[in-house]
């Protein structure tokens, strides 16, 4: 049975090093405009690796309209939905538990306030609702833009799922996650960093169980964690890529993580299944695009590596 293993563990630790020498790029390379549709399938989503496309919405108006000015004219009486955390990280592992952000619902004007440094205020604030929170929450801000991509939309066949809206502080910190979407990441105003790991390094990236909890701010400014009554503990990457414990997740040492930064005006293709860790400049403006994956072989090779690496322990 030892044998076996070791053949398992074997398989797996090639299995990263030959898509990295068959396929993935050493950087995420840059478009310098939106390819066809039939490019775009041929050249990224079929072989599921990330790219940052330029030009691919200046003839949007939030380019130069969504500035603090025009957002409290069009939206700034808008109530939406904010995730405040006490230090940045919001669905994410903190002591031993998956923990939440206090969902808060609260004018578009004074998230704007916070943002300008206006007044003073406990926790870090972050406008993240994943829902289509941009077309549900501030249906006025379409007019600015467009709800979908259309070279995309062809290319896939269908309108995306959800067109997210992200606003926040440069503490608001995603966690590494991955997605069961294709993502088009559209960057309005300042910058946002990500770190990207594909799919086929997820032997090497560790899961934990974890008891779910949320944030809850008392009136003194402080933060409790409270569990979530009568659920199932939820698996989640305890990795800090900024900072990894590698003395603890040694494995972890073996992924080849790819950094970039995407400015205002460029578009990061993230395909489904990548890793990605995500900060951002103070006050960045993006907005989103899901559109569901297909469950195809990909997705079943995807599983089966997944359920390999879940078994075999240190490789």
């Amino acid at each position: 049975m030892g044998d076996r293993l070791d053949t398992v563990r074997k398989c797996l630790r090639q299995f990263p090093e030959e898509a990295r020498e068959l396929y993935l790029n050493e950087a995420v390379p840059y478009l310098s405009s939106p390819p066809s549709p039939l490019a775009f399938y041929r050249d990224w989503i079929g072989p599921n690796k990330p790219c940052i496309i330029r030009n691919a919405f200046n003839h949007w108006p939030a380019l130069s309209r969504w500035n603090p000015s025009y957002l409290r004219e069009a939206v700034g009486s808008k109530e939406i939905s904010v995730a405040v955390t006490p230090h940045g990280y919001a669905d994410a592992v903190y002591g031993h538990r998956f923990v939440m952000p206090e969902e808060r619902r609260m004018p578009f004007a004074s998230v704007l306030d916070i943002v300008e440094h206006k007044g003073e205020r406990t926790g870090v604030f972050y406008v993240q609702k994943q829902c289509s929170n941009l077309t549900e929450e501030l249906p006025e801000l379409t007019g600015d833009l467009e709800t979908d991509i259309p070279w995309m939309s062809e290319a896939l066949g269908k309108q995306p799922d959800a067109v997210n809206f992200w606003l926040g502080e440069s503490t608001a910190v995603t966690s590494l996650h991955k997605d069961h979407y294709e993502n088009l990441y559209c960057v309005i105003s300042g910058e946002k960093q990500f770190i990207l790991i594909p799919p086929s390094d997820r032997p090497f990236i560790p899961y934990e169980l974890y008891q779910p909890a949320t944030f809850c701010q008392r009136e003194d400014g402080t933060f409790d964690v409270v569990d979530e009554p009568n659920t199932e503990k939820v698996p989640w990457i305890p990795v800090d890529p900024l900072n990894p414990d590698l003395q603890r997740y040694p494995n972890y040492s073996l992924a080849r993580p790819l950094s970039c930064t995407v400015k205002a005006g460029e578009m990061l293709y993230l395909p489904a299944l990548w890793f990605h860790h995500v900060r951002q400049s103070h006050g960045c403006i993006a907005v989103n695009f899901w559109y569901d994956m297909e469950f195809d072989i990909k997705y079943n090779y995807f599983q089966l590596v997944e359920s390999l690496s879940k078994v075999v322990g240190p490789l």
